[in-house]
């Protein structure tokens, strides 16, 4: 049972409520959509074909690690990442996966975290979420907006008013590194008194945004 992956390696989750954790991540390769903003292009195409068993074996080299992180391009493009996740569950590391939202849920284990993107009007990809992903996310589970201008943020939090409110999910207000100021969006976050979080990515402070396998 096979996987096409981009990379493998170890660094510091930059995201989400992870943010600041050592991590593993494995970067399948492929994608469905064309995001304007995207920093991974060249897991598009760019990969190697491994058995799972393989992908497990490179994992445990780090064997202080107990987080995985699945990634992409857009992981579940892969029908065997299923079967990956299932493994790395059942290896007893915590795990999350990182997917674009227009590819279903229902097959993701469920003690693996969700980190589901919501596309919003700049990626030029806004229409890509698939609703009945509302049905499958758990209190344990986060939404993220990535957002490079005011009419990003307008659509975020109309769509949090219409499908997210009191649901108990993390929700992240992610800045597109580069475009709108950070502060700037802190401050709007704290004028409309949004349950949001303010999701830097710390890896491109940190390393800058160009850095492969970081």
């Amino acid at each position: 049972m096979t996987l096409t992956v981009n990379e493998i390696f170890y660094s510091i989750q930059g995201e989400t409520c992870s943010a600041g954790l050592p991590s593993v991540f494995v970067r399948l390769t492929g994608c469905n959509l064309d995001c304007s903003y995207c920093d991974t292009p060249c897991a598009r195409e760019d990969g190697t074909s491994l058995e799972i068993d393989s992908i497990i074996q490179k994992i445990e080299q780090y064997p202080s690690a107990d987080h995985v992180t699945l990634t992409g391009g857009e992981p579940l493009l892969q029908t065997n990442a299923i079967h990956l996740l299932r493994q790395i569950i059942d290896r007893g590391w915590k795990c999350q996966i990182e997917t674009n939202g227009s590819i279903l849920l229902k097959d993701v284990p469920e003690k693996v975290r969700k980190i589901v993107d919501v596309k919003t009007p700049s990626s030029g990809e806004s229409d890509s979420f698939e609703m009945r992903n509302l049905k499958y996310l758990t209190d344990r589970d986060e939404v993220k907006f990535l957002i490079s201008s005011i009419e990003d943020y307008d659509f975020s939090r109309d769509f949090i008013d219409k499908y997210l409110a009191r649901r108990g999910l993390v929700i992240n207000f992610s800045p597109v590194y580069n475009t709108m100021p950070y502060a700037e969006l802190a401050d709007r976050i704290i004028n409309d008194k949004l349950a949001v979080r303010l999701n830097l990515q710390l890896h491109k402070i940190i390393w800058g945004p160009d850095r492969k396998g970081r």
